[in-house]
């Protein structure tokens, strides 16, 4: 291990809940390292922190202890878990679907179920509501300062039974390219989709082509237009809509300089679909 613990909550910083956390960790080492990954996850949001932990694991290095706490069954008899990453990373967390992305585009290679006999808070036994602090925080601060090795943490589990939440991967149907909005770029509005750059290639797409796009959820269509696929957002007009390349390389979908979410209402997960379609090049004279 490495002495980095990264933390991810559904808490906000509004009380002590995360502070709290740091407190337990200092308290395993005063010498750990602890980042936060971000603590603003929606409530309850099991996919966004899903999310998250994709968009960030790779970047971090072999050895870092991230502990993921969104957790709507806290208490419950879901399982209380360590993943470790194809890179080496390991995960502390619920067993509640929170491992979705990094399972299917990252790679687990095994999974320990924490035993909560010896890797709880001390005194802490009689709470039941607070296990980002009781077992995650503890449990990850000793698991990245070596206070215990990974086969500590408790029993290994099946790779294969860790909860997954339903996710479709993007395909080609007669020239039309579907796929899913997974995520918000949340600051600046944008989509981030599951596609990646490599299937759009097969539309055969090259900068400043046009490209008819559609977005609907399960109950209706909410958004559709034609848009162009372009390298930076200066490649448009200030107002106008383009498909692009994110920083994940996937293809996203943006206003520049305004919110794409905020100005038609979209919203993200496995429900939310998005179509495209190359259409001939629009020249405006």
């Amino acid at each position: 291990m490495n002495n980095n613990l990264v933390l991810q909550t559904d808490f906000g910083l509004s009380d002590g809940a995360v502070s709290a956390m740091y407190g337990v960790a200092i308290s395993v080492n005063p010498g750990i390292r602890i980042f936060d990954l971000t603590h603003d996850i929606p409530q309850y949001n099991i996919w966004e922190g899903s999310y998250r932990l994709y968009q960030t694991v790779a970047y971090w290095p072999e050895g870092t202890v991230f502990v993921s706490v969104v957790d709507p069954g806290v208490g419950s008899e879901r399982r209380s878990i360590v993943a470790k990453t194809a890179l080496g990373q390991y995960i502390v967390t619920p067993d509640n679907g929170t491992l979705t992305h990094i399972k299917s585009c990252i790679g687990i290679e095994e999974v320990r179920m924490i035993d909560e006999s010896v890797n709880r808070l001390p005194n802490s036994g009689e709470s039941y509501t607070f296990h980002g602090r009781d077992v995650y925080a503890y449990t990850g601060a000793r698991l990245s300062s070596n206070i215990i090795t990974f086969e500590q943490v408790g029993p290994e589990v099946p790779v294969d039974s860790v909860i997954e939440l339903p996710k479709d991967e993007p395909k080609i149907t007669n020239q039309v390219l579907t796929g899913n909005i997974d995520i918000l770029d949340v600051r600046f509005g944008n989509l981030w989709t599951n596609i990646d750059r490599k299937l759009l290639k097969d539309l055969a797409a090259d900068y400043g082509d046009s490209f008819e796009v559609t977005i609907e959820n399960d109950t209706r269509q909410v958004y559709k237009n034609i848009m162009t696929y372009g390298r930076t957002f200066a490649d448009i007009h200030l107002g106008e809509p383009l498909l692009y390349v994110n920083s994940l390389d996937k293809i996203g979908v943006a206003i520049n300089q305004g919110s794409f979410a905020k100005a038609y209402h979209i919203e993200t997960g496995a429900s939310w679909k998005i179509s495209i379609r190359k259409i001939p090049k629009i020249v405006y004279n």
